[in-house]
């Protein structure tokens, strides 16, 4: 009889370890077999900085630091340009958010500084 925990995704009981993780052989999630210390230090793994080094939230208003040409348009995102109420995602462009005259845009956040 397996001592280990279910998976708590699909609640399968058929978990088993792989080194210091648990793994559910049906949604193929993995989890820390300390459970809530690594939920915490995911979320605290996900910090974006600006140009300058200050950290970026969901909802900040930031300032384009450099022209910008819009991928597959003639148009240009100018130097001082703001963005506001900005959402952070996960990629390469980390940063979602609209600009005024153009709509909606990914930035990278090594283009931008926190106004």
């Amino acid at each position: 009889m397996s001592t280990l925990p279910p998976c708590p995704q699909c609640h399968s009981e058929f978990t088993y370890e792989d080194g210091l993780n648990l793994v559910c052989p049906e949604c193929a999630h993995e989890w820390s077999t300390s459970g809530a210390a690594a939920e915490s230090a995911a979320d605290e793994g996900r910090i974006i900085k600006d140009s300058v080094g200050n950290v970026l939230n969901d909802g900040d208003t930031i300032t384009v630091i450099k022209d910008l040409k819009v991928k597959g348009s003639s148009l240009v995102v100018k130097v001082g340009t703001k963005a506001k109420n900005i959402r952070l995602i996960d990629g390469d462009h980390d940063i979602d958010c609209k600009i005024d005259g153009i709509g909606a845009m990914k930035l990278k956040s090594e283009f931008v500084r926190k106004a």
